[in-house]
């Protein structure tokens, strides 16, 4: 249901778009009421991310890529004691886990586009425990804030530890373009200003760090 919820506003937009705009067919060459048309359609094409057009139009092309956002099936994963996946699973459980599962997953890409960058730790323990020393100095707020980091709702920390298992085992990062932070609507760090906006899923804007370039 996600992905159709996510594809609706084409099918609308594209109705908007001829129903408005296009004039009556009786005054068109049938050349012209194909080209007003597939003009339309190209409008309306513009409004989804090529992530989700291509999740729609070729889903045969790779059926893991629709049961990686099938949270019926990741219930059925048994979980991990890996550490790199305890970590992901912790952080996911812990930011993320009132949104639906798009939104876990966006939150797990920024962690690990953290740690392919040389100007954070090197580890997904290490990125997600950053800092986590100094009370409400850390990365993320819950490994700082004071509060217990126990995983308590069994089935969200289930869907969190099958999420962390994809995406360590080299599943695409296809939904946040690169983004490397986010936050929620109800707060605007300093930040978010100078940081490019990515991606948005539900109450989680996610944004891209601008690259750092050093001088010799």
């Amino acid at each position: 249901m996600g992905l159709v919820n996510r594809l609706a506003p084409l099918g609308v937009a594209l109705a908007v778009a001829m129903t408005t705009s296009l004039p009556a067919a009786a005054d068109l060459t049938i050349e012209q009421s194909l080209a007003l048309a597939l003009s339309a359609e190209r409008a309306a094409m513009r409004g989804m991310t090529s992530t989700l057009v291509s999740r729609a139009t070729t889903p045969l092309d790779d059926p893991a890529a629709i049961l990686r956002y099938d949270a019926s099936y990741l219930m059925t994963m048994p979980q991990s004691s890996d550490s790199a996946v305890q970590c992901l699973q912790e952080a996911i459980y812990h930011e993320s886990r009132g949104e639906d599962v798009y939104g876990q997953f966006a939150v797990a890409e920024v962690i690990l586009n953290r740690v392919d960058l040389p100007n954070y730790p090197n580890t997904v323990c290490g990125v997600v425990h950053q800092n986590a020393q100094y009370l409400n100095g850390c990365q993320f707020s819950y490994a700082c804030n004071g509060r217990s980091r126990a995983l308590t709702d069994p089935g969200a920390a289930r869907l969190a530890g099958a999420i962390a298992q994809i995406m360590l085992s080299g599943a695409p990062r296809e939904l946040t373009d690169g983004a490397t932070h986010f936050h929620t609507t109800g707060v605007r760090p300093r930040w978010a200003a100078a940081f490019h906006r990515t991606a948005q899923f539900g109450s989680h804007l996610f944004y891209r760090e601008p690259v750092r370039l050093t001088s010799n």
